[in-house]
């Protein structure tokens, strides 16, 4: 078992260069056929997914061996090109900014030329600039933890996804909750909301958030730098659910949610963004159960019990 030669064929649009061959060491990783490939085509790794030919699973950019992946002389491989790629923590990044900034803009500096139909435009509430505080803080802390604290699994992901997750923040999480929000006539206009809307409000805000940081904190411990290798997730929060950290971002929504005296426009973005955690949360309870096994407690609810 000392070389292996293996057939490359491109799925998809044909790719330039793309060789018909690679030999490799059955024990090298399997990161280095996507390196092989990646040179001999002259395109960047990253754009790049490889498939098994036997059963069309993906072959992981990882450490596991030729060997062990499956593959054996004469095996095929399918290449396809993902086209353009940005790095996940840009993408993040730019996401962010919108909802980031938003809020205040439309707060302070445009709100003469957004609410000219009312005969007067008071200045805010005190009310409206807690709620704009609220929303800066979380969104910068989002942008804090891109930057400082995220590992991610996948270097990159396709450009094209920029524009989608732009819209879904800047219009949802941004125009909509800033400019319903922040109407000379919403309920935060006033500062007589009720007692348990606003200290309960402020009060799941403030633990929301910080208790996010903590499970992105220890996720964050979970993953050496520059690997993709995770172990099982332990502390506040992961006994009881997949992703914690998804709990507390809704927990943490729904004080905001509160605070804003029942937007429907908040409510909208709440609802939204809980269904897709919770996608994306049934799919990496799955791939811990594959991924750990038994040694993996399974969890009933995988972001909000005992609903979801």
């Amino acid at each position: 078992m000392s070389t292996i030669d293996i057939v490359v064929n491109p799925r998809g649009k044909p790719i330039r260069r793309l060789p018909k061959e690679v030999t490799l060491p059955a024990t090298a990783p399997v990161s280095d056929l996507y390196k092989t490939v990646a040179q001999k085509s002259g395109q960047s790794v990253h754009r790049l997914r490889i498939t098994k030919g036997s059963d069309g699973s993906l072959l992981s950019n990882g450490s596991e061996t030729v060997h062990d992946s499956g593959l054996r002389a004469q095996s095929v491989v399918y290449v396809k090109d993902l086209g353009p790629q940005l790095g996940w923590r840009f993408v993040y990044v730019i996401e962010y900014l919108g909802p980031l900034v938003i809020p205040p803009i439309f707060l302070y500096l445009l709100r003469p030329y957004l609410y000219f139909n009312f005969e007067q435009i008071p200045e805010p509430s005190e009310l409206q600039q807690i709620v704009c505080a609220a929303l800066f803080v979380h969104f910068l802390k989002r942008e804090f933890e891109t930057i400082f604290i995220h590992r991610f699994s996948l270097a990159t992901m396709p450009a094209r996804n920029i524009f989608k997750n732009c819209g879904h923040y800047w219009a949802l999480a941004g125009v909509n909750i800033a400019y319903w929000v922040f109407r000379p006539d919403s309920p935060t206009a006033t500062d007589s909301l009720h007692p348990v809307l606003y200290y309960g409000g402020l009060a799941l805000f403030v633990f929301g958030e910080l208790a996010n940081l903590n499970a992105h904190l220890i996720l964050r411990s979970l993953r050496r730098p520059g690997t993709t290798e995770r172990g099982i997730p332990k502390g506040f929060g992961f006994g009881l659910v997949t992703c914690p950290n998804y709990m507390f971002e809704i927990i943490a929504w729904i004080g905001i949610y509160f605070l804003t005296g029942l937007s429907w426009s908040v409510f909208l973005f709440l609802v939204v963004g809980t269904l897709q955690m919770w996608a994306w949360a049934k799919k990496k309870e799955r791939r811990y159960r594959q991924e750990f096994g038994d040694k993996y407690k399974r969890k009933r609810f995988t972001v909000l019990p005992p609903l979801l």
